[in-house]
């Protein structure tokens, strides 16, 4: 929806960037405290609070009558939203034993970048014909329905429902402290916050192309109409969606974790500065682009090697320190690539649209490559777990 959306509300791309960041912003802030709310209430009520949030954030973001009441929309639902993934790693060390967790947690991804994957064409389809205001307004019904279900549905453990349980420490069990001990605690350990800033790069260079300027790049730079470019920012999604569990079994298989990580965040900065480098044929960006989002699959691996880099009873607060990370990568650089773009603009309007020369958004490549170097500098630092869990302090 980015034309739409400048369109609209008659925004350069910095303020597009800074639109779409605001569901970052509240979703970064949130990783902490759902990481503690995930230890010590369980995830059935976060997961379906969260949920109805979610819902009252879409409605109001469908009826903004200016980028104003658009950005708290989005602000409203990236808070609620961001209990999601870490009260599904909560659940997963519950529901999966320790050598399921990998493939487990990269499942979970596979199913949420499906729905990042119906932002692509699908979504693009929808809006075309019947409007952007009146999809989110579909949108919120759907998520309002999703919050029932979770309460109708999720259980904190099996033993709420007769079967035995794969967590190793009973809940309650005594070690909750401060909040602000709990994150202390959890950043003592060398991985968590290696495995914080890695994924700012590589993860938050997907989150960057694939939800909010790939399409304009494609359509400004290869002259695609928007159904084709939304196909292929789609097939980045699926890639990462593919990436992740595959390279977690990977891992597992090999029992070591950070090979495979390194070597992700080297692959995704070939990539990334090859397309800020070369304007390729479309063939070869797609092949580029299609190996970017496998690589970036490495961030199911920092999952699991951040949760077995800390005792059990800090792996929710782990969680949410580390699931920080891919989107705090959303929130730098959507706004950041936005204002790279707006430095290079030559004046061309199109449809009340800005529309960038090719060098443009090759600039912004290389802004992503810089930070995935960053990626790779630290991830050389991490401490192999050798796929164990740390039981001890």
């Amino acid at each position: 929806m980015a034309d739409r959306l400048m369109a609209e509300f008659a925004i350069s791309g910095a303020a597009l960037g800074n639109l779409s960041a605001f569901y970052f912003y509240s979703y970064v802030v949130m990783q902490i405290p759902t990481g503690v709310l995930a230890d010590r209430w369980g995830a059935r009520k976060l997961l379906t609070a969260g949920a109805a949030l979610a819902a009252a954030g879409t409605v109001l973001f469908a009826f903004s009558a200016d980028v104003g009441w658009a950005s708290f929309g989005r602000l409203l639902i990236g808070g609620s939203v961001a209990v999601a993934f870490v009260s599904m790693l909560k659940l997963a060390t519950h529901w999966f034993a320790p050598q399921q967790f990998a493939l487990a947690s990269g499942m979970a991804l596979f199913v949420g970048i499906c729905g990042g994957v119906f932002g692509g064409v699908p979504l693009r389809m929808l809006v075309e014909a019947f409007g952007w205001r009146p999809v989110m307004l579909v949108s919120a019904g759907v998520t309002a329905l999703l919050a029932v279900a979770i309460w109708l549905r999720v259980r904190n453990d099996p033993a709420d429902r007769g079967y035995a349980s794969h967590h190793p420490v009973a809940e309650g069990g005594g070690h909750h402290g401060s909040v602000l001990q709990g994150v202390l605690q959890v950043l003592s350990y060398r991985n968590v916050w290696i495995l914080l800033i890695s994924p700012i790069g590589v993860a938050g260079a997907v989150l960057t192309f694939g939800g909010l300027w790939g399409v304009p790049y494609l359509r400004q730079a290869y002259g695609l109409d928007a159904g084709s470019a939304a196909a292929i920012t789609s097939a980045l999604l699926v890639a990462w969606a593919l990436g992740g569990p595959l390279m977690g079994t990977w891992s597992q298989r090999i029992g070591r974790r950070k090979p495979l990580h390194v070597a992700g965040c080297a692959v995704a900065l070939v990539c990334w500065g090859l397309l800020g480098l070369v304007h390729l044929p479309l063939p070869a960006l797609v092949a580029v682009l299609l190996v970017a989002g496998f690589a970036a699959g490495n961030l199911i691996i920092g999952f699991a090697f951040n949760k077995e880099s800390v005792p059990p009873h800090l792996a929710g607060t782990a969680s949410g320190v580390c699931n920080m990370g891919p989107l705090m990568g959303g929130m730098l650089l959507q706004p950041a690539v936005g204002w790279v773009l707006d430095r290079h603009w030559t004046g061309v309007l199109e449809g009340g649209v800005r529309i960038y020369p090719p060098e443009a958004f090759q600039a912004g490549f290389l802004l992503i490559a810089a930070c995935i170097a960053l990626s790779l500098a630290l991830s050389l630092f991490s401490q192999e777990t050798g796929c164990k869990q740390r039981v001890s302090p």
